[in-house]
């Protein structure tokens, strides 16, 4: 009825706009008058309601040099619960055309390629003003050291050592999303 998550009707029970009791269980029992109040409370019929706002589709792009590795951020990605397009390249030269042509949200990239490596796609990127707003992580075999010895990572993007930390890749992707879905609320 009202078009909000089930969290946010929690924190309007919770912030006493929507009047409530908790059973036994501990679940939440809302009264079909406060919400019948509230829908006609002219403030809240202005707004947007959610099923207006579309979901936000997420553009990933992975650069890993390795198949069985792109195979496994293919693999693990697409199980994510947010809407996403899933997409890989195999060194940087590759990734920036797929960059120009795709317009990721998020850039998850290795350092060590072959042709076009990651210090030197990264350098290229954010010298791009027109891709400032993309998130840019990296994934590395190498260790802090050999990462500086090699002139290091442009400041702000994130390096997490392999192993995949595929659960923290998850949550700068929801992240994202949620930034995204607050910006659409803000422009309607």
């Amino acid at each position: 009825m009202l078009s909000v998550s089930l969290r946010t009707a929690q924190l309007w029970t919770e912030s006493g706009l929507l009047e409530a009791w908790k059973t036994e269980g501990g679940h939440r029992r809302i009264a079909r008058q406060s919400i019948e109040r509230l829908l006609a409370d002219p403030k809240v019929r202005a707004l947007p309601k959610v099923a207006e706002i579309p979901p936000q589709t997420q553009k990933i792009l992975v650069v890993e040099d390795d198949s069985a590795l792109r195979r496994l951020y293919e693999v693990n990605i697409r199980r994510w619960p947010i809407p996403l397009e899933f997409s890989s390249a195999d060194d940087g030269y590759e990734a920036l055309i797929r960059i120009g042509h795709d317009k990721p949200d998020l850039l998850i990239a290795d350092l060590q390629m072959p042709g076009m490596d990651g210090f030197r796609m990264l350098n290229t990127l954010c010298s791009m003003s027109e891709l400032s707003g993309m998130q840019i992580v990296v994934v590395s075999g190498l260790d802090a050291d050999e990462i500086s010895a090699r002139g290091g990572v442009p400041e702000g993007i994130p390096v997490f050592p392999k192993p995949i930390p595929f659960g923290a890749l998850l949550d700068i992707a929801k992240k994202i999303v949620a930034d995204k879905q607050l910006k659409n609320r803000e422009s309607l």
